[in-house]
């Protein structure tokens, strides 16, 4: 159990411990997890005192401290859980690809059309989580990392089978390729313009491919 405190010092910033083990337990993380992800999108992180979140959840303000120290901690888990899962769902989604240009367009199209149909989820993830705190880019660093690296490792195995392009250095086309869908699905979310924006999905990919991929036309 975590004692309340009102925010997190650099020096005792800790990861939240995930996901109980306990199935109850378990249950009522997820909702809250579930409440603040709603709770921050429509309010703004800033703007969202953890009463509101305790409200959407449908449990007691001091409910939040027993699994979170505080809305920093909050706002982590969320995240910790929402990219743990795309990264989950890609790994099943690819498994059974012939090559790895395959896989980048499965990851393409299944993260576009994730966010494009959940636009509280797009919110969060493109606009909530863009904050200034040092504890908050600590607590996202590892998923982040992990769905970069799984990112790379798909233009590196490309470049080994002879699909990717060997020249292209692997860490930028991993820049180029999660720049590319992330720049697209944060203007939807910041638009005022109602469109579809899994729409633009083959564009992406069509653009990345011409970058990326070797002898496109005959593939």
């Amino acid at each position: 159990m975590h004692f309340m405190r009102t925010r997190l010092q650099k020096d005792d910033f800790s990861e939240p411990k995930g996901i109980p083990n306990d199935p109850r337990k378990r249950a009522k993380y997820l909702a809250i997890v579930e409440a603040a992800l709603a709770a921050f999108s429509e309010y703004g992180y800033h703007d969202c005192p953890v009463s509101k979140i305790a409200r959407k959840a449908n449990v007691a303000d001091g409910t939040i401290y027993l699994y979170f120290a505080n809305k920093e901690e909050v706002l982590i888990s969320v995240f910790q859980e929402k990219i743990n899962r795309l990264i989950t769902d890609i790994e099943e989604l690819t498994e059974d690809c012939t090559n790895s240009w395959e896989k980048i367009e499965v990851l393409v199209r299944y993260h576009m059309t994730t966010l494009g149909n959940d636009r509280v989820l797009a919110n969060f993830l493109q606009i909530q989580l863009r904050q200034s705190s040092s504890n908050i880019r600590i607590g996202i660093a590892a998923p982040l990392k992990k769905f970069y690296g799984l990112i790379e490792g798909f233009v590196l195995k490309g470049q080994k089978e002879g699909v990717i392009d060997s020249a292209i250095n692997a860490n930028i086309a991993r820049k180029l390729i999660f720049g590319c869908f992330d720049e697209v699905i944060s203007c939807w979310v910041l638009s005022r313009r109602q469109y579809d924006v899994t729409e633009r999905i083959d564009d992406v990919l069509y653009i990345l491919g011409r970058a990326l991929v070797v002898d496109l036309e005959n593939r």
